[in-house]
């Protein structure tokens, strides 16, 4: 059977230093966030971020706080 390829193989990140993804506090968040912008998987992987809890780093082109602010959104939700 073949296996079909995972989301995070297409990532535009897949080969960038993962330091960009996890600026020291009050670091520079811009370059992982540029290269979020291009990436066909973005959704994918805020989606598994936000399912798997992940709370550092860059993920689906947001920041820490930006996630925070939409688990705050879907929780108030009815």
């Amino acid at each position: 059977m073949k296996q079909e390829s995972c989301w995070w193989s297409y990532a535009a990140c897949v080969g960038a230093n993962p330091d960009l993804f996890y600026p020291p506090q009050g670091g520079s968040s811009t370059e992982a966030i540029t290269i979020c912008r291009a990436c066909l998987v973005r959704t994918e992987c805020l989606i598994h971020c936000l399912v798997h809890g992940e709370m550092y780093g860059i993920w689906g082109g947001t920041t820490e706080a930006e996630r925070r602010d939409i688990r705050r959104a879907v929780t108030r939700c009815p």
